[in-house]
Parts: structure tokens; sequence; C-alpha cells
């Protein structure tokens, strides 16, 4: 059966490290310890003492001042690997770990887990290939010497990089690694942990290199995981769960996450907020349970996406280039549906093309399979589509051989419709107000990622209003553009009050109109 021993970096908050220490050691884990030598003397005193009497605990035997984007972290690492491989011979994995981690499993799920996946978790990227850095210097990190800490001592850390560049003073990687890039949270085997400690006794190069390296932990395990062990033993992700802000900034889990963390398929969380004390709590009971089920839903990264990006509005500024002379002609009718309901936009331009010779495109811009003629491949994509859309609208006016064309958009398209609207081509607006259910919005909520199929009932219930208020207030926003030519039909009012919409939208005469919405059904779910 699995058996843990818990890499455990930390250089703050004693009484969470004494804590998280006898909670993971409860269920007959281990750990290993590095409190970094630049904290507070005093707190490492009494980290050791509550934990002396503590078998499954030790610490490495040197402490070292670390520093973020060092190789002090690496070597951190190291020395609490060698002490635990000295301390826990019945040890089979190594978790890397921070004080800011917690598990959101069991100890008994997460032995089991490991036990039925005979592999190393540990994301190995390429460094040269993958897009795994966002921003920031690149080939840089390896083939120039940084030996200052850009964070602490930025005039040297530059002063030495550009001295470098401008001298042509590089180095070679050497010349058996493919280096590889990720996330410094891992699970590694014993057999792979007493390799690659084997390996660095024989090889001081790689120490002396990676030593100088820009943020090696990023690095120097992921590189050397990928060169001693098989592709096919290796799962190539962080068991850890943890999420990034657009700042880069690492993103902090709260009292009221729980429920959401426990449903990740992760076996620990990354950063727990310390003032999250009923989380912390609840989570530390959990570790030592037994015959909990967690029916994993996965919706943590496409559920923090959403509810962060609530209210941002108008991310574009201006027209791109392209588009700044692309207008579709002013002998041209455009006619917008705007529907967040699709099925239900589908089924009125159905009788829209079956009762008009108006041709009907649905969700050219938001739905990958809309059928489409061939456009010379400007077609293919929805990126394609979206980054050239008067072209491509302008091109399905020339294949149709029409001066009138009923295109369906998303409510959440405001910037598409104001773009059309303010062409010199004729546009009009019909908006579906549609009522929605909380059968519906939960429904909603699992096609667009937010909920999973197990995700709690609870937290899918929390979900509700926020969604609710988001169709909402998309729908506001296109009430109060100010479109002119704007109509809207709504399911709860009366057959001729949506008639009359459709008459103006559409510019047909009465009885057309009564036959376009003669549907019973077309409010429908």
């Amino acid at each position: 059966m699995a058996k843990i021993a818990y890499i455990l970096l930390c250089h703050k908050d004693p009484d969470a490290i004494i804590s998280q220490a006898e909670q993971l050691t409860a269920a007959g884990d281990c750990m290993a310890i590095h409190f970094d030598a630049r904290a507070n003397a005093p707190d490492y005193v009494r980290i050791r003492s509550a934990l002396k009497d503590n078998p499954n605990v030790t610490f490495a035997a040197k402490r070292i001042k670390c520093g973020w984007g060092e190789w002090s972290l690496v070597q951190a690492t190291l020395n609490a690997l060698q002490a635990a491989v000295a301390a826990f011979p019945r040890a089979t994995h190594f978790y890397m770990l921070s004080g800011d981690c917690m598990a959101i499993k069991t100890a008994e799920y997460t032995h089991r887990f490991l036990d039925e996946n005979d592999k190393d978790f540990i994301e190995c990227h390429d460094f040269f290939e993958s897009n795994w850095i966002k921003t920031g210097m690149k080939e840089d990190r390896l083939i120039y010497r940084h030996y200052f800490n850009e964070r602490t001592q930025a005039r040297r850390f530059y002063t030495s990089y550009e001295l470098q560049k401008r001298f042509g003073l590089t180095r070679d990687i050497p010349e058996d690694l493919q280096v590889m890039i990720g996330s410094q949270w891992w699970c590694l085997r014993r057999r792979t942990i007493e390799m690659i400690l084997d390996l660095l006794r024989q090889r001081r190069d790689v120490i002396q290199f990676f030593s100088t390296t820009w943020i090696p932990d990023e690095t120097f395990f992921q590189t050397l995981v990928r060169h001693l062990i098989p592709k096919t033993e290796i799962e190539n992700r962080t068991p850890t769960f943890l999420m990034f802000s657009d700042y880069g900034m690492p993103v902090t889990f709260y009292n009221d996450h729980y429920d959401m963390l426990l449903g990740q398929d992760y076996l620990f969380a990354r950063k727990i907020s310390p003032s999250a004390h009923d989380l912390k709590e609840r989570l530390g009971v959990l570790y030592a349970s037994e015959g909990v089920d967690f029916p994993i839903s996965g919706e943590g990264r496409s559920l923090h996406a959403f509810l962060t990006g609530r209210g941002r509005v108008g991310r574009r500024f201006t027209q791109r280039f392209w588009e700044a002379g692309n207008t579709l002609g002013p002998e041209r009718e455009l006619f917008l549906i705007v529907c967040k309901k699709w099925h239900v936009a589908k089924r009125l331009v159905d009788q829209i093309a079956l009762e008009t010779d108006i041709p009907c495109v649905e969700y050219l811009f938001n739905e990958q399979e809309t059928p489409l003629p061939d456009l010379g491949g400007i077609e293919t994509t929805l990126t394609k589509r979206s980054r050239h859309r008067r072209s491509v609208v302008r091109m399905l006016f020339e294949y149709f051989g029409k001066d009138r064309l009923v295109l369906c958009l998303d409510p959440a398209n405001l910037d598409v419709i104001e773009d059309f609207c303010g062409d010199t081509a004729k546009t009009r607006v019909l908006e579906i107000e549609c009522e929605y259910s909380d059968d519906y919005l939960i429904g909603h909520a699992r096609r667009v990622g937010l909920a999973g199929e197990n995700s709690p009932s609870e937290t899918v219930a929390r979900l509700l209003p926020p969604i609710r208020n988001d169709l909402a207030h998309e729908s506001e926003l296109i009430r109060g553009a100010g479109i002119d030519g704007y109509q809207r039909i709504r399911e709860a009012a009366d057959r001729a009050e949506n008639e009359a919409a459709i008459t103006e939208f559409l510019g047909v005469d009465a009885d057309k109109a009564q036959a376009v919405m003669r549907l019973d059904y077309l409010f429908s779910d």
C-alpha cells in the first residue's frame, strides 16, 4: 500500500505547519520539513519542539536561505528529500507541498489512487516547443548564467544579464538533457527519487548548470524525471489543484470553496487562505476520514473564469485594421436574431427561411458546426470567422446572391452586434426574451463547464442567481445600447404583440408575420 513522505517547504505560520504535519502523519504518512533559514528563528524552534516526539516527522539536515526564482528552492527540496529517504525507508512516494497546501481527498482515497496509478505525477512540457511560459524571458533562462535574485537584487540581476548578452557569453545546455518545464508541485515514486539523487552524485555538471538557471524549480525535477523515466510511466500533470489569475498570481481559496475543491480531480489544493479557518478545519478532518465518496465534477477552472469575468465589458476599443474599411454596403439589409436559447432562435430562422426568400445562417460566430458554404477557408474555424467577421458576412451576401441576410447571435456578442450596427448596411436587431427555469440554468451551467454532472447540488444552487443575473445583464446591455431598428419578442407576451415585432423586424405584412410565428412550440425546451 502507498505510504507518502510529504516534502514540506515553508517559511511562516508555525501553528499551521504543526497542524498540517499532525493531520497528514495521523493517517500513517510521513513528512520532511524544510523551514526557510531566512524565517523567524523562534518559529523554527517552536515547530521542532512541537513535533519532536512524532516519529513520522523529520527535518532537513541543513536549512537554506530561499529566494524566489533561485537555485536555493531546489537545494532546499533536495535537502528535505535526502532527509526523507533516510528517515522513512518504507515511503513509496514523495509529495512536494508548501505551507499553503491542504489535502482535498482522504488518505484512503489518495493511497488507493497512487496504488492504482503506478506513475510519477509531474508536469513535463518541452521547454522550447511548449507555450508554458506566457511572459518574460524563455531561452535566456538557460543559456545565460543567473547569479542574482531578480526581485531583491534587480540592478545586479539585469546588469549581469545585459553584459552577458552584449559580449555573447552564452553557455551550452548539457547535451544529453532535453530541458522540460512545468509546475513545481509533484508526486514522485521512491525509485524515481533514488535515481535522481544517484544521478546528482555522479553528474556535478547537472547541478552546476541548473544552479545558475533562472527559476530552476520549474525545470530541474521536470527535466531529470523525463531524462530518467520512460514517458509511459509519467502522468504529465500536477496532482495539486492550483489556478492563476490574469496577472499570474496564484488564486487563493476561502471557506466557501470547500465543495468545489472536493469535486476537482486532484489530491491537494494550493493556496488556502491563512484566514480560511473553517476551510482548514474541515479539510484537516477530511484527510483522516474513511468511506468518503468523491464525485468528480472538475468545473473549478471554468467556474473561476466565469465568476472573475463577470462585469468585464468591452474588451475591444477600436475596430481591427482589416475591418476599418471593410463594409457590407448601404444597399444591403442584415437581420440579427439574438437569443441565449439557441434552439429557439433556430426554430424561428427555420420558419423565416420557409416563409420568406431571405437566406438564414444560424450561430455563425458561436457554433463551430454551423452549416456554411465554402468561402475559401475563412469559414473553417470560429477564430477565423470572428477575426474577419465583416468579410465573412459580405462573402455570404455574395454567395447567396441576395441583399438580405438573417444571422443568429448569442446575447454575449454585444461587440459583434454594435459592430454590424455601425456598418453602412441597414442592420436590424430582434431579441428573443425567454423564460429560464432552474432546470434550464443547471443544464446551461453544465454545457458551458461551470458545473459537472457530479457537482454538489448546494454548489449548483449557489450558481443559479449569478447565472440568472448574468443573462439579465446581457439583455439589459443590448436594450441600453440605443440600437436603431431594435425589436423584441417575448415568451411571456401574447402572439399579437410578437407578430407585430416580426412585422417591423422583417418588414413584412401581418399575414407573413403570422405565418412565421405560428409555431406553438417555439419557446419549448
